[in-house]
């Protein structure tokens, strides 16, 4: 029997192996790293170094190929249904209205209509997007497309957030924008989600969003190093500390 862990979410000694013509290849290597409840966790590291795949091992979309994964202190097995993802390229339907993208995992879960209708309206203002429920994606800016896309993940109330780069796509000042409307909804107490865990590229914007950065290292990719962020929120990049640790999860990436 396998024993239990005590933490809200537990990845131990992880390992993931992928095929590509005819030859197999080690991606995550003996990785291990524990998230507690209500913490926000950013994750960086080299570019390819399967931070996404990371990713989708936690929800359970890929098995790992060896290694152990908890939640709430059990064995997590398939697809963790207290989990949801905003992704990098919005992965919105085209064909679909604001207000049915948003309905997408409700209606999944065969949520009765008026269910669904009273919490997709509700998590459209929540994301700033009132009077665009019928405007579909190709009306909307980039911005406004993530904003969806963060409206549907939350639409079925997760206890946990991924989000895979989740403002790469976006330019700078619609970035600055919408980290701070994430970190304002996960503090907000009519939100359900407690717990975020992102991927990133950009070492400020971990610094800036999270209380702990797990750095990784070049495939096959294992952690680094974690570092608690101890800075007083909201965040300044001017402040002494912000600098000493950029610098120091920047070397320890390149």
């Amino acid at each position: 029997m396998i024993p239990s862990s005590g933490s809200f979410l537990s990845l131990r000694n992880i390992a993931r192996d992928f095929t590509r013509e005819n030859r197999s290849y080690r991606a995550i290597d003996d990785l291990t790293l524990e998230v507690d409840e209500g913490e926000f966790v950013a994750i960086v590291g080299p570019s390819g170094c399967g931070k996404s795949t990371l990713l989708r091992i936690l929800q359970g979309l890929i098995p790992p190929s060896s290694g152990e994964l908890f939640y709430k202190g059990r064995p997590q097995e398939g697809v963790n249904s207290d989990m949801a993802m905003v992704f990098q390229g919005f992965a919105l339907l085209p064909w679909l209205s604001v207000r049915d993208n948003v309905a997408l995992g409700l209606v999944a879960r065969g949520r009765r209509p008026a269910e669904v209708d009273r919490t997709v309206s509700f998590y459209i203002d929540k994301v700033g997007l009132e009077g665009y429920e019928e405007a579909y994606p190709r009306e909307l800016s980039g911005g406004m497309k993530q904003r969806v896309g963060l409206a549907r993940a939350l639409a079925i109330e997760p206890r946990i957030l991924l989000m895979d780069e989740p403002f790469s796509n976006l330019d700078a000042l619609t970035s600055v924008t919408l980290r701070d409307e994430v970190l304002m909804l996960w503090k907000d107490p009519e939100m359900p989600v407690r717990t975020i865990i992102m991927v990133t590229h950009i070492i400020e914007e971990a610094i800036l969003m999270a209380d702990r950065v797990a750095v990784l290292s070049r495939r096959p990719t294992h952690v680094v190093r974690e570092i608690t962020v101890d800075l007083p929120r909201p965040r300044s990049r001017k402040h002494p500390e912000f600098e000493r640790l950029s610098d120091e999860i920047f070397s320890l990436i390149s």
